[in-house]
């Protein structure tokens, strides 16, 4: 950290500096390895522990191991064929063997990372997307069907032509060690693929040098796909130019060497992998991961206070729906190492802020980034005002401008201060005219040429700080009139017993879309949808945004880094609607399954019960604008 970043004015005073072009920044991400080892050779880089417990066996690799390491992977990739242009996916949860192969594969070729909990069709379309030619991902293991799940996508990702498998076992000791073998499930292989041991194959390579000429100008180097675990995902391309500029504003702006930084986040997701882990190489700190699963893992939130005690953890990378969880926790160890925590991937409640800081005396910093901007936009500055609920202040060499833009990218005019329009940027991540590797996604993408368009609706205030207020493709349009999601969201979450909200638009026959929400209690908490509804009326001043149907759900469905996932949410209410109309109209029919569809978005699969009045059912749905299909 050498930059002090407390205010739009050091943000300006960093860019007077010098031009980004002109800053010190090496080309490749392997040269930054290389340059954090020099300066920092026998210091902690990475740290792996596979149970939550605070006294659990744990890995730590040095940046001289870790350097080591991915020289190795980065010549296993290469001597399997990988090129500059060849993709190397990983389907890992987060293990040590993970960073490795994040950084070795986009060293040799192009790396892919894919969330590992993605169903087997998911999977495989994005190998196809990707053409990967070698996958590294776990060998069978209990309680974890991965393996079993990537087998089967391989079968249909013909591209696949080698699996490199890592084992779970070398991080067990005596007794569960012993017990694995007995009790390893077995996996059925259907594809053609050669499957090697990763650890096997690492130790025949060289960890002094690579045995490959490193390219000295910027390229793609990783494809990373966007989306939850539903949906159709699209891959964005990322250079080797802004992955390093996100780690360079972390080791400039947020990090010093002598940092811990605590990631129970995926690192198949730019979150944990450019702002904290490429920040972590670019400052020398010490990144721990604790747990495959990171918060999903058993144990975590019980222990988390105890880790952050354990490893002395000065810095948190968290997100809301983690936080609200471990506040229902009590601070059961030492957390005085705790310096700050950054959160981020959906709006901080203002409430979970404040309980946040009040349970640890530490303020958390909320910030904005995107995958197809290789992630990091804005933050509330570290050591300046925090506007709570404002994803601050847009980082050095990042423009932010609110505009109102055509479907085709043309701007209509830039809106004013407090202003809402479409949050378009421009930074060193942004890959202008190729962000996806669909070349007909970024047809009207960019504004001007250069500023993409995030699809996120905001406004900047009077102080340029950015506050985000819902997303353009979320707007609940009824009868022609723009509601936006984020007034019933911030109605409903003022609630007490409210821990999380997702307003969506619900179909309507004559409106076309009626707002609707889902909420999620907090734990132990008991109210009705007519309180709710009553309590979200008297708060939201637009007659028209009121929620017509309110709906209290055991758990909202959530992405990997915990953002409301809506499209489940619309095919919840598109399911609900349609069946409402069968019954109501004693047709025999019912919605099957809603499914997405690249041309025709959420589509409606509606299944005869028995004798049924087709004509009846193609009158009816013919009221909405919902596409439909019979089974």
């Amino acid at each position: 950290m050498t930059h002090r970043f407390a205010s739009v004015a050091d943000r300006v005073a960093i860019q007077s500096e010098k031009p980004w072009a002109e800053r010190d920044v090496p080309v490749t991400v392997y040269e930054q390895i290389e340059r954090t080892r020099a300066a920092h050779g026998k210091r902690p880089a990475i740290s792996f522990q596979l149970f939550s417990d605070p006294g659990a066996k744990a890995e730590t690799l040095s940046w001289n191991d870790l350097h080591s390491k991915v020289t190795q992977a980065a010549n296993l990739f290469r001597s399997l064929g990988v090129g500059e242009g060849d993709t190397v996916a990983y389907i890992l949860p987060t293990i040590n063997e993970t960073a490795i192969t994040l950084f070795g594969a986009m060293t040799a070729g192009i790396v892919n990372p894919i969330n590992p909990l993605l169903e087997p069709e998911k999977l495989a379309g994005i190998l196809r997307e990707t053409n990967a030619k070698v996958v590294v991902t776990l060998r069978p293991f209990p309680k974890t069907d991965v393996a079993q799940k990537v087998a089967e996508a391989v079968a249909n990702a013909p591209n696949v032509k080698t699996v490199l498998e890592v084992d779970l076992l070398r991080y067990m000791s005596p007794p569960k060690s012993w017990i694995v073998p007995f009790i390893r499930p077995k996996n059925e292989v259907r594809h053609n693929a050669r499957v090697l041991d990763f650890a096997t194959e690492l130790a025949r390579q060289n960890g002094e040098r690579l045995s490959f000429d490193l390219a000295k100008q910027d390229r793609v180097c990783a494809y990373f796909h966007t989306g939850g675990t539903t949906g159709l995902p699209k891959v964005a391309q990322h250079k080797a130019s802004g992955i390093l500029y996100n780690g360079w504003i972390g080791g400039e702006l947020l990090f010093k060497a002598e940092d811990v930084i605590l990631c129970p986040l995926p690192l198949f997701h730019v979150f944990a992998a450019y702002p904290a882990m490429m920040s972590a190489v670019c400052s020398g700190a010490h990144m721990v991961f604790p747990t495959p699963q990171g918060y999903r893992g058993e144990g975590v939130f019980d222990n988390f206070w105890k880790l952050i005690e354990r490893w002395k953890a000065s810095f948190i990378f968290t997100v809301p729906t983690a936080m609200a969880a471990l506040m229902q926790r009590k601070v059961d160890a030492d957390i005085s190492s705790l310096r700050q925590g950054f959160s981020g991937s959906a709006p901080l409640p203002v409430e979970l802020y404040k309980r946040f800081e009040k349970a640890t005396g530490v303020a958390i910093v909320e910030g904005y980034g995107l995958t197809e901007a290789t992630c990091l936009v804005s933050a509330n500055p570290p050591e300046g005002e925090k506007k709570i609920g404002s994803v601050g202040i847009p980082f050095p060499y990042t423009d932010v401008r609110i505009l109102d833009c055509e479907s085709n990218g043309e701007i209509k005019r830039e809106c004013g201060i407090d202003e809402v329009g479409e949050i378009c940027v421009s930074n060193p991540g942004i890959f202008e005219g190729s962000t996806y590797t669909e070349e007909a996604k970024n047809l009207g993408l960019y504004a001007e040429g250069r500023f993409l368009r995030t699809g996120d609706l905001g406004r900047i205030d009077g102080d340029g700080y950015l506050w985000i207020t819902g997303r353009a493709k979320d707007l609940i349009i009824r009868g022609g009139h723009n509601i936006d999601p984020a007034m019933i969201e911030e109605a409903l979450l003022s609630h007490p017993a409210v821990a999380f909200a997702g307003a969506i638009g619900q179909p309507d026959a004559a409106a076309g879309e009626l707002p609707c929400a889902y909420v999620e209690l907090v734990a132990d908490a008991k109210v009705t949808p007519k309180e709710l509804m009553e309590h979200a009326a008297d708060r939201i001043a637009e007659r028209a945004a009121i929620p017509k149907h309110v709906e209290v759900l055991d758990e909202l469905p959530k992405t990997a880094v915990g953002k409301v996932f809506k499209p489940d949410l619309r095919r919840r209410a598109i399911m609900r609607v349609f069946d409402a109309e069968f019954a109501e109209r004693k047709l025999n029919a019912r919605v099957a399954d809603v499914v997405e569809e690249k041309k025709r978005g959420l589509v409606a699969k509606i299944e005869r019960k028995g004798e049924v009045d087709e004509a009846k059912v193609r009158e009816v749905l013919g009221n909405y604008a919902v596409p439909w299909d019979w089974t």
